[in-house]
């Protein structure tokens, strides 16, 4: 059932998003769904006992005169999608996931600085859930070569089925991107970065330590207006359940609406 939640989560507040800005100016926006292969290298599952996974993901955001929204759904291992009870006692690398994540960013009068938000929830077929909140404020920062950059530092707050919910301390981190040309054809680097820090006991004992780190840097290829092509390095520590360094590379295929 909390799989269930997570994807009622999910579609709640999309259908909230799409109302709020029904009235508003767009300035821009985007979807896709995509197909993608996670390798973690041998030494990430030696250490942590991570496996390999495919995962399907639909992706949106949009920005209005008010701010800006983001989203994604991501099923993991969708070939084992059901609720039996055997899955509960299977390896949690093999089961399946549903993985969530929506931010909101409200402009501050006329700067560039946001009231932010975002809520990132994990669930999968054993009972296990997390979900993580974070409130603060963020920053735009758009360059006319094709750079643009949002950071972003707030309290967060977790909910997990095993440990309880409270405060987590805080986090902070940004994501950016970089459209380019290379040999005539569209590019774009992304990056994605979070750093938790003064973590609670409880999270801390569970991760390693203090403080984590969670990231992905990627490199995009839009083919087409509708078809990109992507390679990403996904790197973490203390973090995902696991003190160990982790890292792996993934590999997209998106059709863009």
């Amino acid at each position: 059932m909390k799989n269930v939640k997570t994807l009622a989560l999910a579609v709640a507040a999309a259908a909230t998003m799409t109302a709020t800005t029904a009235q508003a100016e767009q300035y821009y926006g985007f979807a896709n769904v995509s197909i993608n292969y996670l390798d973690w290298t041998s030494n990430t599952t030696e250490r942590s006992g991570k496996e390999d996974f495919v995962y399907l993901e639909v992706e949106g955001g949009a920005g209005y005169d008010w701010g800006d929204v983001y989203g994604f759904i991501d099923f993991e291992n969708p070939t084992k999608m059901n609720w039996k009870e055997e899955q509960k006692t299977q390896n949690p690398q093999k089961q399946f996931r549903i993985a969530a994540k929506g931010s909101v960013a409200v402009n501050m009068g006329d700067s560039n600085f946001n009231y932010y938000g975002h809520l990132y929830s994990i669930s999968d077929s054993s009972g296990f859930y997390e979900q993580n909140t974070v409130l603060g404020v963020s920053y735009d920062y758009n360059t006319d070569f094709g750079l643009w950059v949002k950071p972003f530092l707030g309290a967060h707050f977790v909910h997990n089925n095993f440990i309880g919910a409270g405060f987590n301390g805080g986090m902070g981190g940004w994501v950016l991107g970089y459209n380019f040309k290379l040999g005539g054809q569209d590019m774009m680097i992304t990056n994605w970065n979070e750093i938790e820090f003064s973590r609670s006991d409880e999270h801390a004992g569970a991760n390693g330590g203090k403080t984590g780190l969670n990231g992905a840097v990627a490199l995009w290829w839009n083919a087409t207006k509708d078809f990109t092509l992507g390679v990403q390095y996904r790197y973490a520590h203390q973090k995902l359940g696991s003190a160990e360094y982790q890292n792996a590379a993934i590999f997209s295929a998106k059709y863009n609406f």
